[in-house]
């Protein structure tokens, strides 16, 4: 008898919203609370289960409010707490879940936790992060480095120890093996939770926890000129320590303190060997560790069919899947693979088992923008400024309609907006049943609908180096044979000892879809099909 999963979040779709780039209700060109509040209604109509809201709280914005200097407030550049409070009644009103980005990790320099743990040696708070004495000869204590460039440690003139960021000096990280440390984040949790958030996304849970003895990480024998100077090295004793998985499993248990099913999603960046450890002993760690590997996978239909059955078979027993495209970090899928290839990527996202989330605009097909370097706000890219590595260029203003400022502000967007964006925008693909859109808004439906789409089982049924072919079925529901060619060429669907006959419910091109198919299909370049198969 196969396990029943039924939870929203195994059965829903995530959305994610950066709140910068997503409406502006005030006119200052950045987006805000009452913004999103105000277009519910679109992620209503698209079919979105639960909208995960990349940090809200008050920062002094190093780093676009990954910084938080409190925990349980909203920065007034979003709105207030009544804003707030606005916005989740208004998406639980609409049968919709909410999540909160949680970063505990790292704080603000400008956090008064960390005001109070730099003032002296002996405040109470020193142990709250990461300090140490320099080396005899002056220099830092190890050799780690910053994500964002640099050495990892910071030296403080005033008390004479470095201390460690993982990020920018500005983000200090916190001392996770202080106890006092971890209640005052657990108890940050329980605030929003009280309010009734849905959940939480976890900042970098794989950095939480460092190696005790502060050893060198190694040389990345690997690295290359053009990637991040981060990755001259390999992160072994600065990040995935096995103590890490101690804190998540509390952090789970906290989450369990309050009803109905709040879910705890882990930003994870680790093979999948070491991924799987984070669903916790007896599934009791983070619901669902991000599954990364569609956003760094070559996009090969061989080897992103080996990736989904190695991750299949490497999930524990109760574990469940998810799949990302994009994110704030990464560029966006349709500049990696193409707009017509966003199309069969989409296809992938909302028919594979498993959670999907989408990012804001990937639904219409939103590119990366080009930043000029004289308009680049990303650290990461002014931090390195050769290496082109700004993030600014896929957290551009959302593509409302043709008007001003594509109806995301009535001011100067905090960044430029796509020179697309008159034709590229939700008003004009909602008119139009072939625009990108309008497949979203199809395959959400279709998985809403059917069993075997949401909950069945997965199979692999064939893959070369153009197609990739599964099935999804459960039992007592119409079983579905997904094909796609992730190629721009065209290609024949016809696998042995495999004989089908089916309906094509949804396809990139809809011209095919209420068509019969049996046994062989010819697929155009960028062709993706969901068959439903006859009994």
């Amino acid at each position: 008898m196969a396990t029943i999963f039924d939870k929203w979040w195994q059965t829903g779709v995530i959305y994610q919203v950066y709140p910068r780039s997503f409406q502006d209700s005030n006119g200052d060109g950045i987006g805000d609370l009452r913004g999103i509040t105000g277009r519910l209604d679109h992620l209503q109509w698209l079919g979105i289960d639960a909208v995960w809201l990349s940090p809200i709280y008050p920062s002094p914005m190093a780093d676009f409010g990954y910084d938080i200097a409190d925990y349980t407030g909203i920065y007034s550049l979003f709105g207030s707490m009544q804003d707030f409070d606005t916005l989740l009644n208004e998406v639980h009103r609409r049968d919709m879940k909410l999540l909160l980005d949680l970063v505990p990790n790292h704080t603000s320099n400008q956090h008064p936790w960390f005001l109070e743990s730099r003032s002296s040696r002996d405040n109470p708070k020193r142990d709250w992060y990461i300090w140490h004495d320099p080396l005899p000869d002056g220099g830092a204590p190890n050799n780690w480095l910053s994500v964002f460039g640099g050495e990892a440690w910071e030296w403080d003139a005033a008390t004479q120890q470095y201390y460690y960021h993982a990020f920018l000096k500005e983000q200090p990280d916190l001392n996770w093996r202080n106890p006092a440390v971890q209640e005052a984040m657990f108890d940050v949790m329980r605030y929003w939770l009280t309010k009734g958030v849905d959940g939480f996304r976890v900042d970098v849970m794989w950095h939480m926890i460092k190696d005790k003895q502060l050893r060198n990480n190694p040389v990345n024998p690997d690295y290359e000129p053009h990637m991040a100077t981060y990755s001259q090295q390999l992160p072994v004793y600065s990040t995935d320590q096995p103590e890490v998985h101690e804190v998540v499993h509390k952090m789970r248990r906290v989450m369990e303190e309050f009803d109905g099913d709040r879910v705890m999603i882990g930003e994870i960046y680790l093979p999948i060997q070491q991924l799987m450890p984070y669903y916790g002993a007896d599934n009791k760690g983070a619901h669902l560790p991000f599954n990364f590997q569609l956003l760094s996978l070559p996009w090969n239909a061989s080897s992103i069919a080996v990736a989904i059955d190695q991750y299949e078979g490497a999930l524990p027993a109760q574990g469940w899947p998810n799949w990302v495209l994009s994110n704030h970090d990464q560029h966006r899928i349709a500049s990696r693979v193409g707009q017509q290839q966003a199309r069969v990527a989409a296809m992938l996202l909302l028919t594979l088992r498993g959670t999907p989330t989408i990012y804001y605009g990937d639904e219409i097909g939103m590119r990366n923008v080009a930043i000029p370097f004289d308009e680049v706000q990303d650290p990461q890219g002014l931090n390195m400024p050769d290496k082109n590595l700004s993030r600014d260029p896929s957290r551009t203003p959302m593509q409302w309609d043709n008007s001003v400022n594509a109806g995301f502000t009535t001011g100067k967007p905090w960044l430029r907006l796509s020179k697309t964006y008159q034709r590229v925008n939700v008003s004009a693909q909602k008119a139009d049943s072939y625009s990108m859109l309008s497949l979203y808004r199809q395959l959400i439906a279709l998985r809403r609908r059917e069993p075997s789409l949401t909950t069945g089982d997965y199979s692999p049924v064939f893959s070369d180096n153009q197609i990739l072919a599964f099935m999804r079925q459960h039992e007592g529901h119409s079983s579905f044979l997904i094909v796609l060619n992730l190629t721009h060429l065209p290609c024949y669907f016809r696998p042995a000892n495999f004989p089908f006959r089916g309906r094509i419910e949804v396809a990139t091109f809809p011209e095919t879809e209420g068509s019969i198919v049996n046994d062989t299909i010819s697929l155009d370049g960028d062709e993706g099909m969901v068959i439903r198969l006859e009994r």
